[in-house]
């Protein structure tokens, strides 16, 4: 017998990309944690079509070098 190991399914809160993306362009960086949150809402199929192209908006500016990636887990403000 095959057992096939199934990942458990990644939920994002409501109101997480939105701070985010706030909060990425208010610091200019983003953190471990906020990377994760990306990743989470990556492979979310039923992401709207607004908020995937903000993630790829935040993807550009890190790729031109305004947004930094930092290695915190976390900045507490």
């Amino acid at each position: 017998m095959i057992f096939m190991y199934q990942e458990p399914p990644v939920y994002l809160l409501p109101s997480a990309l939105g701070d985010l993306f706030a909060h990425a362009n208010a610091t200019g960086y983003i953190t471990l944690a906020d990377r994760y949150g990306l990743m989470a809402a990556i492979f979310d199929e039923s992401l709207p079509e607004d908020e995937k192209r903000s993630i790829n908006r935040l993807l550009r500016a890190i790729c031109k070098g305004r947004i930094k990636v930092i290695d915190e887990i976390s900045v507490m403000a």
